[in-house]
């Protein structure tokens, strides 16, 4: 039984492409999408992956997550990592994130399990984009236009978007003095956007790179080596549930330090283990996939 939680938010630093494999569409190789919404995600098996990765050897690790040889399981759960803000370019303010509706309800949903208390569900204004209350950056002063990429939105004050700004840049965002300008900026430049608008953008203004592979002798294209890759852009926020139980391991083969441990003591290890920045996804070697992690906690599940 999963007895302490907690939230993971995931921030990227660089394109993270989290592959699904060969597309049929325009994208040879596209990243990982929910089948119902189409919003971006990263799997499961990626986020723990590339923690296990990170953590390394150890019979300490095996405890957490899990040894490779499956004499028992992991005693941490991860959820696959999604969507909760999304950038898109603006005319004014360089980009904005954007959010929905829909994705807010899902995040809520997750969060309250997790003995988290975001803010509440901001009213449905589905012909219109809300802005913070207190001033946004994307708006020209005077006037109530919203332009991200080609498409022109009306756009309303709103104190609850305020509200949500400032719950994501005091819990979710990176904290740090590097990550201050991007905290005042979340305040100023959050969006919550019709759902059908939110979800057009992410289908259709993530970053695709077209790359080649070149023969090593005439430093020209080999042929058949051009490809598309699709990546979520920088400055993405995902956030996956983590759940953790008492080790799986019987008590006489537990490892020093770990008899008696409670969910909420594996818990505090895995965190131990996670690095401030973990790269996830491929490309690795031309700087793709570098993610900041931090962690939200929530309490005792009640079941």
């Amino acid at each position: 039984m999963y007895d302490a939680n907690s939230i993971l938010f995931l921030y990227t630093e660089t394109p993270l492409h989290a592959g699904s494999g060969s597309g049929l569409g325009a994208v040879d190789l596209p990243i990982q999408r929910e089948r119902v919404t189409g919003y971006p995600i990263v799997q499961a098996s990626g986020l723990k992956g590339a923690l296990r990765s990170a953590a390394g050897e150890g019979k300490d690790a095996d405890v957490i997550f899990g040894p490779q040889g499956h004499e028992h399981a992991g005693a941490v759960s991860f959820g696959d990592a999604r969507l909760l803000l999304f950038p898109v370019r603006s005319l004014v303010g360089v980009f904005a994130w954007t959010t929905s509706r829909d994705v807010l309800a899902r995040f809520l949903r997750d969060a309250r399990a997790m003995n988290l208390n975001p803010p509440s569900l901001p009213d449905a204004q589905d012909d219109v984009a809300l802005v913070p209350a207190d001033g946004c950056d994307l708006v020209p002063q005077g006037e109530s236009q919203l332009v991200l990429e080609e498409f022109t939105f009306t756009t309303q004050k709103s104190a609850q978007v305020s509200d949500w700004a400032k719950w994501l840049r005091d819990h979710a965002l990176p904290q740090g003095n590097e990550y201050g300008y991007w905290r005042e900026k979340l305040s100023r430049s959050l969006v919550i956007l019709p759902q059908d608008a939110f979800r057009d953008f992410t289908q259709h203004a993530t970053e695709v790179v077209t790359r080649v592979r070149l023969k090593s002798e005439t430093k020209t294209v080999e042929g058949g080596a051009l490809w598309t890759e699709e990546h979520l852009p920088t400055d993405t926020l995902l956030y996956a549930p983590v759940l953790a139980s008492a080790p799986r391991q019987e008590q006489e083969k537990l490892p020093r330090g770990w008899k008696d441990k409670k969910a909420g003591d594996v818990l505090a290890k895995a965190k131990e283990f996670a690095p401030a920045r973990v790269q996830m996804g491929g490309d690795e070697t031309v700087g793709r996939g570098m993610v900041r992690l931090r962690w939200a906690d929530g309490g005792e599940n009640n079941g």
